[in-house]
């Protein structure tokens, strides 16, 4: 799936992306708010600045993706990899990491600690 066409769907109304394949999706600044990307891959998507609170991210695979000053307050990242991910900035209040995967290379907001988060290093 393309970008724009994420984009179109959500705008008009549709929320369930379950596991679509956003590989390297230009999702800059995009509003998503809410949205389900159960199990969706988003290796290498560019998320920076996108509005995701409350978005399930449950298996999603970030792999890579660019999470930089995104807002993830309330999301639902459960199992999710986010192996390489940059999470720079980002807003994670009440955010549910549990059980999700990072690696020594994911970058994440300071004063943020996986390990409380119940994450999986890998």
């Amino acid at each position: 799936m393309e970008a724009d066409e994420l984009i179109r769907r959500y705008a008009a109304g549709e929320r369930n992306f379950t596991g679509a394949d956003l590989t390297r999706a230009k999702l800059i600044g995009a509003n998503l708010a809410g949205i389900n990307l159960w199990g969706a891959n988003l290796t290498h998507a560019n998320l920076a600045k996108a509005k995701l609170w409350g978005a399930n991210l449950t298996h999603a695979n970030l792999v890579g993706a660019n999470l930089t000053r995104a807002n993830l307050c309330g999301a639902k990242l459960n199992d999710a990899n986010l192996r390489q991910a940059r999470l720079n900035r980002t807003k994670l209040y009440g955010a549910n990491f549990s059980g999700a995967y990072y690696d020594r290379s994911t970058r994440f907001s300071i004063g943020f600690d996986p390990i409380s988060q119940n994450m999986r290093k890998v």
